[in-house]
């Protein structure tokens, strides 16, 4: 066993701690054992029963999934009386579930709508600046006895157009995702010297100050002189990503118009104005989404 070398006054010098000590914390001087593998899936398990309880109470209406996992943090669920706080919870119902101490109804059938978002309306339940939400203009546009809906996406204060609406959590969800691919097209009123050719070159996608933007398809649709409308269908929907990729061409927006979602257009709806999708068409385009 090998001592610390001792200098000629009689105290210990220790010798440096080595590079691979020294990478772990200083709790402990001995490195941790590797973590174990995680197990592979067995292909012969039986099929799991039930589903988890944050995608069931984001299909019940209850809030969005993220928001779900939220709440089973803070210790606002229970089951028969239990709190839960694990998201991966797996259950065959919502029988027995209460969140703030009330039960969970069974979840209703999956409601969309089409809104007509007008421009200067905020897609928020409420604005800490007091500005009018889409809520606002919901209470008339909505049947009576709608259940609560939650708007798929945003629309910012300036951008007009299509806004879906549902009631069921995991529709709201399936409809964001990214990974999806679910197209969204929208109609720019733009001022500016621009050309098909560049327009074109969208489809490799662009970087704008460190932030990638994926394949675009845009079109030129009309022009005069220097104002002109562009189309442009995308399938990331990133933050602004439309306004932020027309001035970075060296445009203005003047307007900005969704004019579809997925199969899911605008058409004539009015301004201010919602209508409900058919169930039918509902069921058809969850099961597109599975094939």
């Amino acid at each position: 066993m090998s001592h610390p070398e001792k200098p000629a006054s009689g105290r210990t010098r220790r010798l440096p701690a080595s590079p691979e000590l020294r990478r772990n914390t200083s709790r402990s001087p001995f490195p941790r054992p590797p973590a174990a593998p995680k197990a592979a899936p067995d292909p012969d398990a039986p099929p799991r029963e039930g589903e988890r309880i944050a995608k069931l109470l984001a299909r019940a209406g209850i809030a969005s999934r993220r928001e779900v996992e939220r709440i089973l943090a803070e210790g606002r669920i229970t089951l028969n009386g239990e709190v839960v706080t694990e998201p991966s919870t797996v259950l065959k119902n919502l029988r027995g579930v209460t969140v703030d101490g009330k039960p969970v109804a069974p979840a209703p059938p999956a409601r969309l709508f089409r809104f007509h978002k007008p421009e200067g309306l905020i897609t928020a339940e409420r604005d800490p600046a007091g500005r009018p939400t889409i809520y606002n203009a919901l209470v008339n546009a909505l049947p009576k006895g709608c259940p609560r809906m939650m708007p798929v996406g945003r629309l910012d204060l300036s951008t007009e157009g299509l806004l879906l609406l549902t009631n069921d959590g995991e529709l709201k969800r399936t409809l964001e995702l990214p990974s999806t691919g679910i197209p969204r097209t929208y109609r720019a009123r733009t001022f500016g010297d621009i050309s098909q050719p560049k327009l074109e070159e969208l489809s490799e996608g662009v970087e704008i100050e460190g932030m990638r933007y994926g394949s675009i398809n845009a079109n030129m649709e009309r022009r005069t002189g220097r104002n002109q409308w562009i189309e442009m269908t995308l399938t990331e929907g990133k933050n602004r990503e439309v306004r932020r990729v027309l001035e970075h061409l060296g445009l203005q927006v003047s307007r900005l118009i969704r004019t579809a979602y997925g199969p899911f257009m605008l058409m004539d709806l009015p301004r201010g104005a919602a209508d409900e999708v058919r169930q039918v068409d509902v069921e058809k385009f969850r099961k597109s989404l599975k094939a």
